[in-house]
């Protein structure tokens, strides 16, 4: 099975040339790189998060086998979603699932269900793809959807991302991808940014979803930084590092309403 771009020219340009042009101006300068364990990175459109997202994949190795989490935002297919077999198209080219390690999460965490209904449209991952290629022209993934809040599932789930991870002889990076808080006033969205960045900053993965559910933080993707976040406990994280931080008005100049982007390496 081959998944189509769903949103290439909309999210980020359809033209490989215009594409590589603007990646590279997202990845420069280079930052000083280092191994990491996991990272969040946003996934709007480019003129408004590509900066961010460059800065953090810029930051570290890429090694070739990554796990990639999103938010479902479409709601279609099941809540706890990987796709196992084929590769996803961008304008840069073919990327390869890596079905050897979504079986190994399959096993881990019977919960997780084989299905590409969830992944067809949505856009979350496909965003970070580029980046990833890029930076690691040989690189394999396992595309993961989570459309659940639950904090117990999400915290097994990073659980199992651990289990196989750990028996794995290759290194695999796990990325989160969300934005921060929505269509609220710039001053407003950075004070709530701030509250659930100091949670992942102190590798807090319980205190990020209890900070996102009391204080109304509408993150869409703290399921999957949850999940990592308890992942890379587990396989030995240390610190996490905010590379970038912007909203939305940093580009459009309207401060009324507003995304916020982080960027965040944990290692």
């Amino acid at each position: 099975m081959l998944r189509e771009p769903a949103v290439a020219g909309r999210f980020y340009p359809a033209d490989p040339a215009v594409l590589r042009s603007d990646l590279n101006s997202y990845l420069s300068p280079a930052q000083p790189v280092e191994a990491a364990i996991g990272c969040i990175a946003p996934h709007a459109g480019y003129i408004y998060s590509g900066a961010v997202a460059g800065a953090v994949f810029a930051r570290m190795e890429i090694p070739s086998r990554c796990i990639v989490l999103c938010p479902n935002h479409t709601g279609r297919g099941h809540p706890l979603s990987l796709m196992k077999e084929g590769g996803w198209r961008t304008p840069l080219g073919d990327v390869p699932l890596d079905s050897d390690l979504a079986s190994r999460l399959l096993d881990s965490f019977p919960a997780l269900v084989e299905d590409s209904a969830a992944h067809r449209y949505e856009h979350a991952i496909e965003v970070e793809l580029p980046f990833l290629q890029t930076r690691r022209p040989d690189l394999t993934f396992v595309p993961v959807a989570i459309g659940t809040g639950r904090l117990f599932l999400l915290e097994e789930l990073g659980q199992a991302i651990a289990r196989a991870v750990q028996t794995c002889k290759d290194t695999v990076l796990i990325v989160a991808s969300s934005d921060m808080n929505h269509y609220e006033d710039d001053a407003t969205t950075r004070m709530k940014d701030r509250k659930a960045i100091d949670k992942i900053l102190a590798l807090d993965p319980s205190g990020l979803y209890d900070t996102v559910i009391n204080e109304n933080v509408s993150m869409c993707g703290f399921g999957p930084a949850v999940a990592m976040l308890t992942a890379a406990k587990v396989l030995g994280a240390s610190r996490a590092e905010l590379v970038q931080y912007a909203t939305s008005g940093d580009v459009s100049g309207d401060r009324d309403m507003v995304v916020g982007y982080a960027g965040i390496v944990v290692s």
